[in-house]
């Protein structure tokens, strides 16, 4: 039995790792399909405090990671399969076909990338088409890319992307971008950006299992057309990661876990925190002190219990 277990490895839960490590609860912090949470695909952060001259993202989690293990949380690799609330109160999590208890629980297992839907995209992933600028930018040196979107990662993604590509094309199926004014503005103002509006991506065009270039659909007039690129990078949302929650602790319609009074939700002992619950804010920032909220409410409900 676990004093804490706390799911996702982002920033909010290694806040909350850092602080029920310095409240000696020991905590066990599962790292999932993205140690590190989205702040890894990540370029410079410029807007954490404390980091005047900016931070690279990996090297923020990885300073955040140190930090918990120097306290005394543990860190385990693993992904949860199902969890149950069971009626003495306790938190059963089956992680990896191993079923491990903890009588708190600090969900803060982020959010993942929305993908087009388009047939065989699965397979296309890491072949020209990919959500992270950060990961795969230095390999398309040279040649034309697009991003598909139209908020503020949209437009950080096409910026970063300047680096390296020769064009980077801007593709939005609306005439105007959704980002924050100075985000947007810096995209539009670069050179080797090409905003193309009202249009959506219908078909990846493929050669040798690569990308070659993408089909358009103008929303407005029906005309179709051919792009060619050498990497799509999508940038349209995400969806928060709770399926293994969904049916066992309320959620909005969009699956983002509800939470009642600070962190708490509906399940006594069981925390959410960061993205998997913020779908308003989404910044490193609120994710962390989210996180250092969950661990506080857990530690004084286990207090409660003592």
């Amino acid at each position: 039995m676990e004093n804490v277990i706390i799911v996702g490895t982002g920033c909010a839960g290694l806040t909350a790792a850092i602080y029920t490590a310095r409240a000696n609860l020991s905590p066990l912090v599962l790292e999932g399909r993205q140690p590190g949470g989205q702040l890894t695909t990540t370029t410079e952060v410029e807007n954490f405090p404390g980091f005047p001259d900016g931070i690279n993202g990996p090297d923020l989690i990885m300073r955040m990671h140190q930090q918990a293990e120097k306290f005394g949380a543990r860190f385990k690799y693993g992904t949860v399969e199902e969890f149950e609330h069971t009626a003495s109160g306790h938190n059963r999590l089956k992680v990896d076909g191993e079923w491990m208890e903890a009588r708190a629980l600090i969900v803060a297992s982020g959010a993942s990338p929305r993908y087009l839907g388009i047939d065989g995209e699965q397979k296309l992933i890491g072949h020209g088409l990919t959500s992270c600028a950060t990961c795969d930018g230095a390999f398309y040196r040279n040649v034309p890319v697009c991003v598909v979107g139209g908020g503020d990662s949209a437009c950080e993604e096409a910026t970063f992307l300047t680096r390296f590509a020769s064009k980077v094309y801007l593709i939005h199926r609306r005439d105007t971008l959704r980002a924050s004014k100075i985000m947007a503005d810096r995209a539009l103002e670069n050179p080797k950006i090409e905003p193309i509006w009202n249009t959506a991506v219908t078909e990846y065009l493929t050669e040798d299992g690569e990308m070659r270039a993408v089909k358009l659909k103008n929303v407005e007039t029906g005309a179709l057309s051919e792009l060619e690129v050498k990497c799509v990078f999508v940038a349209i949302g995400h969806e928060p990661n709770t399926a293994a929650f969904r049916g066992k602790i309320n959620t909005n319609e969009a699956g983002y876990l509800l939470q009642n009074s600070g962190t708490h939700t509906d399940l006594p002992g069981v925390f959410a925190a960061g993205d998997v619950a913020d779908h308003v804010y989404r910044q490193a920032i609120t994710a962390a002190g989210q996180g250092c909220a969950a661990a506080i409410d857990a530690e004084r409900w286990l207090a409660t219990l003592e």
